[in-house]
């Protein structure tokens, strides 16, 4: 499971980012609302944590633009106002639940499990063309053909399904795939893309991996002929 943290508060985010960590998630962090606003428009994450009170754009407002953009993904927002007009607001614009600061680290892995187990019910595979993978098994489906995908290749093709038509980079699939280490090469992207584009064919999908020199991947679906 993934989650993005979008705080400015560097050593309240870092607190954070430790605690869910050890839980075993995959956290990654914006200190601003433009920058995280962007990262999360990639779908890439299962949770966003989200501060109220951000530079560039609020809490609200970066809520309200995922909305709009259609993104579903679950949104806890943090902030230390606590009256009822500012719960609404946030609620308004599209938070799933909202929580008041100072907060005890068990009620915020308590919102967030309950917050990823709703989320776990409603998507259990993702689709595109005429081919989907479940991410409860890690099979790449179409129609009654199918086949497994090692650990890589199932976080790859959730990155590449998540972003779609939109262009995702090299790098962002680096960290997301294999945490860009320092022992991690350009390379490795370029392999795991070869075994993808492999297995679409092998079970029939009109799914094709596009690359776009500079700005990354992305997906199309083919024409009939």
């Amino acid at each position: 499971m993934r989650i993005l943290i979008i705080e400015d508060e560097k050593l309240l985010s870092d607190s954070i980012r430790t605690l869910l960590t050890a839980q075993g998630y995959e956290v990654e962090a914006a200190y601003d609302g433009e920058e995280g606003l962007m990262y999360a428009k990639m779908d890439i994450y299962d949770l966003l944590i989200l501060d109220v009170m951000l530079p560039k754009l609020n809490g609200y407002e970066v809520a309200r633009l995922l909305r709009e953009a259609r993104n579903t993904t679950p949104i806890l927002m943090l902030t230390a106002r606590s009256q009822l007009q500012d719960r609404v607001e946030g609620l308004d614009a599209g938070a799933d639940y909202y929580l008041t600061k100072p907060f005890d680290r068990r009620e915020l892995l308590a919102c967030i499990h309950a917050l990823l187990r709703r989320q776990g019910n409603q998507v259990a595979e993702l689709s595109f063309g005429n081919t989907s993978l479940d991410l409860d098994t890690g099979m790449l489906l179409c129609g009654e053909k199918s086949v497994r995908l090692s650990a890589r290749e199932f976080d790859m093709m959730r990155c590449l399904l998540q972003s779609g038509e939109r262009n995702i980079s090299k790098e962002r699939l680096l960290t997301r795939v294999w945490g860009g280490g320092a022992d991690v090469v350009d390379n490795n992207v370029d392999v795991y893309i070869g075994f993808l584009r492999k297995k679409l064919a092998r079970i029939g999908s009109n799914v094709r991996i596009e690359a776009i020199r500079r700005l990354g991947y992305h997906l199309e679906v083919s024409e009939p002929c």
